[in-house]
């Protein structure tokens, strides 16, 4: 990968203590891992309470998976609130929804049907409130400290959803479904408070720009498009969505594998928790130890490093084999960290918000296709061999980012049009209409 920054700037290396220092990152850091623990919780609960009402593996899953697919068209529909309203305001109404949904779900007897829509519903909003964090995060931590700042939320997520899921057992066996909604409305209402009260509220004109380019949705439509138009950005979204994907693919198999191989019970459990750890470590050794140009010239490398592992289940490994190979696997997934600085480059100042929001609701959109369609193919050639294509996959993503031109150019910014010659992008801008 290539980078648009002087050496001399861009290779300093940040701590993860300079990080931290920043006082308004650890609060939006902090919150942020309470909502994902918080998340966890509702999710599960909320699974367990619609399979003891309707005895259906069908609903319980659509319980489970309910909040992903709706945020790609929320971000959609609604990305441009990201940067158009204040920050606080607005991250602080997201977790106070979800507060509110989660209390909604736990002290009122709703058809299961309904339910699902309340869900999917704060899942619409999900992108514009988390796309605002994300963008106050880009305009706080300058270089490198984005980067790690970066880094440190990738680990607090994948501990938080470890806490999430061992509360919500604990929670659910101790309090029962209902009750254990609760208390994730509660972390939620902490989150929401906390921002509310600690957050500085930002002065007209520092949160985006009002370009009076008409409604919400208008906006978010047309801002939606620039972006996937430019070139730059269209392809560094793509590189963080596709290897995620045909690895969540691969996961998604785990279980049927561990099943069909004979492992002893609780074993699918050992190999499931291999990837999030193998992701820990991953981010914390190239993060903290390798310098911001190292790290963007091991992307391709640290995607091959997740693919490979998992071709090796064409033969069918046993438990100590699979175990290494998935935590191989994981600790490629720091090859996200070398994409942070372009991405962000590559964004347009008045966007960003709407770009961040973008990036997540569609990683967990293909996070939740990948295992679909990697467990249609497994009915034909056995979970084994379903896993090693996911990992194939892999590995040819990292060819096609391999062939990429050099040469890096921005994304357009609005009112721009975007053009193709010789190989490079040109852009033509005109003023706003009037």
């Amino acid at each position: 990968m290539t980078t648009t920054v002087e050496p001399e700037q861009g290779n300093h290396r940040a701590t993860y203590r300079e990080v931290l220092a920043e006082p308004r990152f650890r609060l939006l850091f902090s919150t942020r891992t309470v909502a994902i623990t918080a998340d966890s919780l509702r999710i599960t609960t909320f699974s367990v309470l619609v399979f003891a009402a309707t005895g259906s593996a069908l609903f319980s899953a659509l319980a489970f998976g309910i909040g992903f697919l709706p945020q790609l068209f929320g971000s959609l529909l609604l990305g441009s609130l990201a940067d158009r309203l204040p920050p606080r305001a607005l991250i602080a109404g997201g977790y106070a929804l979800e507060c509110a949904a989660a209390l909604l779900l736990a002290l009122v007897r709703m058809p299961i049907a309904v339910s699902l829509g309340v869900v999917a519903l704060v899942a619409l909003a999900t992108p514009v409130f988390s796309g605002a964090s994300s963008r106050l995060v880009a305009q706080w931590l300058e270089g490198d400290a984005y980067v790690l700042g970066r880094s440190l939320n990738n680990i607090a997520s994948s501990g938080a959803q470890l806490l999430g899921l061992a509360l919500g057992g604990v929670a659910v066996a101790v309090l029962g479904p209902r009750r254990a909604l609760v208390v994730s409305a509660v972390l939620y209402l902490g989150c929401a408070l906390a921002i509310r009260l600690r957050l500085p509220r930002l002065q007209p004109g520092a949160f985006g720009s009002d370009r009076g380019d008409g409604g919400a949705v208008r906006a978010s439509l047309r801002g939606a498009g620039l972006l996937l138009r430019g070139r730059t950005v269209r392809r560094l979204m793509l590189a963080q969505w596709l290897p995620s994907a045909f690895v969540a693919g691969a996961e998604g198999l785990i279980v049927a594998y561990a099943g069909g191989r004979h492992f002893a019970p609780g074993w699918y459990a050992v190999l499931m928790s291999c990837l999030p750890v193998g992701m820990l470590v991953g981010d914390l050794l190239v993060g903290r130890l390798l310098r911001p140009l190292t790290r963007e010239r091991l992307v391709v490398p640290l995607i091959v490093l997740m693919g490979l592992p998992l071709v090796g289940f064409a033969a069918e490994p046993g438990v100590g084999v699979s175990s290494c190979l998935l935590l191989l696997c994981g600790f490629g997934f720091a090859y996200g960290l070398g994409l942070q600085r372009p991405f962000l480059d590559a964004l347009p100042q008045d966007a960003q918000g709407q770009a961040f929001g973008l990036l997540g609701s569609g990683n967990m959109t293909l996070q939740g296709v990948g295992p679909a369609c990697f467990g249609s193919v497994a009915a034909g050639i056995g979970t084994g061999g379903a896993i090693a294509l996911a990992g194939g996959a892999a590995v040819l993503t990292a060819g096609w980012i391999l062939s990429w031109h050099s040469h890096t150019s921005p994304v357009p910014v609005p009112n721009c049009s975007t053009g193709s010659e010789n190989g490079t992008e040109q852009h033509a801008c005109s003023s706003p209409a009037q």
